[in-house]
Formats: C-alpha cells, sequence, structure tokens
C-alpha cells in the first residue's frame, strides 16, 4: 500500500498544489499525508520584519487548516531545522515515497534535488515549481542568453494571450505605456483610498505573541493587519480592484508622505507565498480595462509588473544564480549605514521611508529603487550587505526578488545584466516626485555648500569618480555631460563634501547566520 508525503514549503501555499496533484494521481488522500514544517533556524537566519513572520506563520497555520477541511491528513511540525522536522516525520510516518515542489531559493532548490533523499533515506520527486509562470513557459530556455526586460515581457504577454487583439496585436497599438504612468501626486483634490484591513484571527494573534518574543527582529507585531488566508488575500486583490487600480497607472512612480501605499495593490506578500495566483490576477485586471473600470495604461502597467518585470525578476535569478549573491560590479564595500535600522536622519525622504518600512515591512517599487538603492548606490554600500538588508527589512522579501532587484537593479552589480544601466539621481528626481522635499533641512536645489542635499552631493561625487565608466554606457552617457557646468572649484567642493557627509556616517555591520542543510 502506497505511504505517500507531499512536503510544501511555507512560500508555497497555492490552492492547486503540483504536488498534491501528483499524489493524488498515485494514492488516494487517505494514502497520502502533507508536511509543513516550521523551521526555527530559517525565523532567526536574520532579523527579520517582525510583521512578515506573522505573516508567513499565520498563513502557513491557516494553509494547514484549509487542507485538513478539504479532507487531507496534515502533518504541521514545529522544529529546530527543517531537516530535523522532515527526519522526524519519516521516523514517525515512514513514507515509501516523498513528492514536493521545487523551492524558489538556489539553496533550497539544490538541497532538495542533491541531498534530501540521501539525508532522509527515502526516494524523493522533486516537481517543477509552477508558482512562477516561468515554471509553466519559459520564453528564452537557452542559458547564458542576455535578455531585456520588454522582450521578455512581450514575449510573455504573446504566450499567455494577455491584453492582445484578435490579430495578436497589443491592445491600443502599443506594447508599453511606461510614458503615461510617471505623474506626480497632485498637492490637492485628489482621495487616496486606504487598502483593506484584516483584524487577527484567534490563530493570528497566538503567532503574534510568539514571534513578539522571539529574541531578533525589526519592528512590532503590534498593528498587523494583513490578510493570512486565501480568502482574504482575494479579498484585498479585489479592494484594489475596486479602488485603487485606476489611478495606479498614472501615479505609479508618485512618493508621497500622505500615504505609504498611494495607488499601489499592496498584494506582493500574498503572491510572494502563494495565496494568490500570478495569472489569475493578470486575466482579471485584463477584464476589468474590458469593463470599462480601469484605463488601459494602468492596466498595462500592472499587468507588466505581474507577469513581466516580477516573472523576468526570477528568470533572472536563476540565470545568474549562484554568483549573484557575491556581484559587486562597483567595487563598493561600504557597511549598511545605521540611519537604515532605525531610520535616524534628518533627510526627510530617507526618514518617511525607513520608518514606514520598520513599522509596517512596506514601501512601493520607486521609494526602493529611487530613495534606498539610489542612496547606497552613491554611498558605495556593499551589495550584499544591502540585500541581507532588504530581505531583513520587507514583507514580501524573499531572496529570488530581492537579489536580482537589488544587485542587479538597484545597485546595477551584476555588469548590467538584469538592467542596462544604473538607477541614479540627484535630490531632483525625488524633489519632483514626491512631497518629502518640502520642509526638509536640505535644499534638493543646492549641488554643494551648507544645506545641500546630500542626494546632490553624492550623485555628482558618483558621476566625477566614475565618469569615463559612465561615458560609455549609451543609456547613461548622456547625463554625465552635466559634468561640463561644474567649475573646477565646485567639483572640489563636491568631493570635500561627499567624502566628510559619507565619513559621518554611522556604520550597521550586519551578521547573518550561517545556512544549513534543509534550514
Amino acid at each position: 500500500m502506497a505511504n505517500i508525503t507531499v512536503w510544501i514549503l511555507g512560500d508555497q501555499l497555492l490552492r492547486e498544489h503540483p504536488a498534491l496533484l501528483a499524489a493524488e494521481a498515485q494514492a488516494s488522500r487517505a494514502q497520502l499525508r502533507v508536511l509543513l514544517v516550521e523551521s526555527e533556524q530559517r525565523k532567526q537566519k536574520l532579523p527579520y520584519q517582525r510583521k512578515k513572520l506573522v505573516l508567513l506563520v499565520s498563513a502557513m497555520r491557516h494553509y494547514a487548516a484549509e487542507l485538513r477541511a478539504a479532507g487531507y491528513c496534515v502533518d504541521y511540525r514545529r522544529a529546530a531545522t527543517m531537516l530535523d522536522g522532515l527526519r522526524a516525520h519519516v521516523a514517525e510516518f515512514q513514507p515509501t515515497h516523498i513528492v514536493t515542489m521545487a523551492a524558489a531559493d538556489y539553496s533550497g532548490r539544490t538541497f532538495q534535488q542533491t541531498r534530501l533523499a540521501s539525508a532522509l533515506n527515502t526516494p524523493v520527486t522533486v516537481l517543477p515549481n509552477t508558482h512562477f509562470l516561468c515554471g509553466r513557459f519559459d520564453p528564452y530556455p537557452k542559458p547564458g542568453k542576455k535578455v531585456i526586460l520588454e522582450n521578455f515581457y512581450r514575449a510573455m504577454r504573446k504566450h499567455w494571450g494577455l491584453l492582445l487583439d484578435e490579430h495578436g496585436e497589443p491592445v491600443g497599438g502599443a506594447w508599453n505605456f511606461d510614458r503615461e504612468n510617471r505623474k506626480p501626486l497632485p498637492r490637492s483634490g485628489l482621495a487616496i483610498p486606504p487598502p483593506l484591513r484584516f483584524a487577527p484571527d484567534a490563530i493570528t494573534q497566538a503567532v503574534m505573541t510568539e514571534v513578539a518574543a522571539l529574541a531578533q527582529g525589526v519592528g512590532r507585531v503590534d498593528g498587523f493587519d494583513l490578510a493570512v488566508t486565501r480568502d482574504d488575500a482575494e479579498a484585498a486583490f479585489d479592494d484594489f480592484l475596486r479602488h485603487r487600480l485606476h489611478n495606479f497607472g498614472p501615479y505609479e512612480d508618485a512618493m508621497s508622505r500622505r500615504s505609504a501605499v498611494l495607488f499601489h495593490s499592496l498584494l506582493s506578500p500574498y503572491m510572494n507565498i502563494g495565496l494568490l495566483d500570478p495569472l489569475a490576477m493578470a486575466r482579471r485586471v485584463e477584464q476589468a480595462y474590458h469593463d470599462g473600470l480601469a484605463p488601459l495604461a494602468s492596466v498595462e502597467g500592472f499587468i507588466r509588473q505581474i507577469i513581466g518585470w516580477r516573472e523576468y525578476i526570477y528568470w533572472q535569478y536563476w540565470q545568474q544564480m549562484p554568483g549573484l549573491l557575491h556581484a559587486n560590479g562597483w567595487r563598493h564595500t561600504r557597511a549598511m549605514p545605521q540611519l537604515f535600522w532605525d531610520g535616524a536622519t534628518e533627510m526627510n525622504c530617507l526618514k518617511h521611508v525607513v520608518t514606514r518600512v520598520i513599522e509596517s515591512g512596506y514601501s512601493h517599487h520607486i521609494e526602493r529603487l529611487m530613495v534606498i538603492c539610489n542612496f547606497c548606490m552613491l554611498a558605495g554600500v556593499d551589495p550584499a550587505a544591502v540585500n541581507a538588508w532588504f530581505l531583513s527589512f520587507y514583507a514580501d522579501a524573499y531572496e529570488w526578488v530581492v537579489a536580482p532587484n537589488v544587485i542587479g537593479m538597484g545597485l546595477n552589480a551584476d555588469g548590467g545584466r538584469t538592467a542596462t544601466k544604473p538607477y541614479i539621481a540627484s535630490a531632483n528626481y525625488i524633489n519632483k516626485m514626491s512631497d518629502y522635499c518640502t520642509g526638509c533641512r536640505f535644499d534638493p536645489k543646492m549641488r554643494s555648500g551648507e544645506g545641500a542635499c546630500p542626494f546632490n552631493l553624492l550623485y555628482w561625487n558618483f558621476l566625477l569618480e566614475h565618469e569615463e565608466t559612465l561615458r560609455a554606457n549609451p543609456r547613461f552617457g548622456p547625463a554625465v555631460l552635466g559634468l561640463k557646468h561644474l567649475a573646477p572649484g565646485e567639483r572640489s567642493e563636491i568631493q570635500r563634501q561627499a567624502v566628510r557627509f559619507l565619513d559621518d556616517l554611522p556604520l550597521y555591520h550586519l551578521e547573518q547566520r550561517r545556512d544549513e542543510d534543509g534550514e
């Protein structure tokens, strides 16, 4: 008689899990068990955002309850390490076969594919990861090919038939409406609807108590209000469709003290653990356009984020691993500044963004790219340190999404494989796209001198330091021409002030716990 275990990882809470489907093709539900393991070691690898841990653990426990209600026998274990939990399960139930889906991260997948069967002395089948559309269709299967986002995105749109007319051409006559999605938020007259919030139930409250007691972590569990069930995640998606999708496109790049979310979806934490399916989301957003609920630029912009950028990032991760984690094309070595751990800075933009991330585990993608990564790039912070910070602080952070976004795009440390130019900007960009500069003690219009914004000092200093390299980049070269407006005396003053600013920055050295098999 078959005795099959289906091992489901905590970030794979899919409605139709391929390992469950495969196991049920071989045996009845009475002949299989579903295993989920909470690893204490994994929870404390980094000082994680406490709200992220509450989300992940509570969602796992609710998922186990969902499976039990569907008639599955579930073994939910809490163990020192993932491998300890697996071994304890095998010792108790002695499965004849284990079926699992490939992990989204490199170390987890390597463990599954090369060491799990021998560690458990049990046959193991590792199925392809279908959490991502790239696991269902790879538009560029040949390794080593350099692929830009736009081509990748078009291939995905064509394959999945999204926003195409009857001739297979893009609806609206263009593939990309990004130029229409760069408006700053109006000073007044535009209401910003808040995202849907969820009161913690008894399971979540118990998890909050446990997470609050952990020795290390970022932020507090107080105020946790994220969705932890599939039904609630889908309700959050419905709320976005009704109240924020319409204005998502025009204000996609806007930043404001008034709201952290603005018209963004706040759905990535749910997508990244499997509570929402990216293709189903893209199709519903497409339908919203056909139903007249949102303009094409907003709909296309959202679909581009879901099946374009998100999938491209995952694809890039697997193209570049394991070397991506050590990429440092600009040879930056500075530790992460202390201000990213406590928000203690006189720079309004950084103070607002970092404080929000400490409190909630969230800021939207432009604040991640053009405030946090921009500052770290200009300040010469070690990419590995920035990567670890993002993994610690964000509720939607997992290695597959953080490393290509931060090391690849935000810090341009991978030799331009993810993004073809460094995304750096002076204070002018932040002043144009946000209200952060209002009331700040630093002047966004001053390049140097008393009161000059550090973003300006660091930006122009970076151009001076890397002028030859930047001139050679066809997408960035024109920006370097601005150096011709700097007199020799101002060049020297900018460099002197930038060095002094960086030397005076208190630094924070984060220690990561060493990975072990089956963490």
